[in-house]
């Protein structure tokens, strides 16, 4: 399988340049006959945190506004998303922000429209990164997203979810590529590096991570988007601090066999995990 990271330059709270932006990235990925097309997190606003503005929700997620479509903030984000992925007949990784009226908070999500036009997925960030404040305004989820295209599971994270090993640990017994898609910033992108390869290794699947460049807010960010293989092989790059479109062809046979010829997940003794997890929460309490 085919795919595509679009390490794009967000401008700051601007959702029709961004999209016009992302609809160049698309027709790029879409005539080099790509399947799958990732943009990062937060695509068409970068990292905000003015959720009252930007925050936007299904017409299904509001139970009981009693049909007053007056009152209601249909999702655009996702509705333009659905009409370029059927326009150029591909699948579209997009970050986006969910407030629903009855809500103190927002959600940080992430979902993936078909090639025609389907929500495939819809994942919400499970850890909202306390230490730039999101938590304040952001909710955690508390479900991983899983969803096929052609012979891949695939499974989705955002950003600061690279830090926590055990989703992807959780992820990967199911999914063969896991994507992640943030707004890192350049002052830590070693650790961004790092940790991408570090999940593909422990995990033995592909792993793709598609970061952001530019600045918003005053935060640099250099990109450094990558396409890592379950033997934690750089398959796919781009120059660091410009935008550009990252391609790489997938063999999900690769990530089969490696698992049968070292089945290295047979070895975590996860009842023991749960044990010594259980000891420490006691100890906290």
């Amino acid at each position: 399988m085919k795919i595509a990271l679009a390490q794009t330059d967000i401008m700051w709270e601007d959702k029709k340049a961004n999209l016009d932006i992302a609809e160049t990235f698309i027709k790029r990925a879409a005539e080099e006959k790509v399947k799958l097309i990732l943009f990062p997190e937060m695509s068409l606003t970068g990292f905000t945190m003015n959720v009252e503005v930007h925050g936007e929700y299904y017409e299904t997620s509001s139970k009981n506004m009693n049909n007053d479509k007056s009152h209601w903030n249909f999702n655009r984000t996702l509705d333009a998303i659905k009409q370029l992925s059927i326009k150029y007949s591909i699948n579209i990784g997009i970050g986006y922000i969910e407030k629903e009226l009855e809500e103190s908070k927002g959600k940080n999500k992430y979902a993936v429209i078909s090639a025609l036009g389907e929500v495939i997925s819809n994942y919400t960030k499970i850890h909202p990164f306390t230490f730039g404040t999101e938590s304040k305004y952001y909710c955690g989820g508390d479900k991983i997203s899983y969803f096929n295209i052609d012979d891949f599971k695939l499974s989705t994270f955002i950003c600061y979810d690279l830090r926590f090993p055990e989703i992807f640990q959780i992820a990967s017994r199911e999914a063969e590529l896991i994507t992640v898609a943030a707004n890192w910033p350049k002052a830590r992108i070693n650790h961004w590096v790092d940790l991408l390869k570090a999940r593909a290794i422990e995990n033995q699947c592909y792993i793709a991570g598609v970061n952001r460049v530019g600045h918003g807010y005053g935060i640099e960010y250099n990109g450094n988007s990558l396409i890592i293989d379950p033997l934690g092989n750089v398959i796919g790059n781009c120059l660091e601090g410009v935008e550009g479109l990252i391609i790489a062809e997938l063999d999900v046979d690769l990530v089969h066999n490696l698992r049968k010829d070292f089945p290295l997940k047979k070895d975590r003794r996860e009842s023991l995990y749960r044990e010594l997890a259980g000891e420490i929460i006691e100890s906290i309490h």
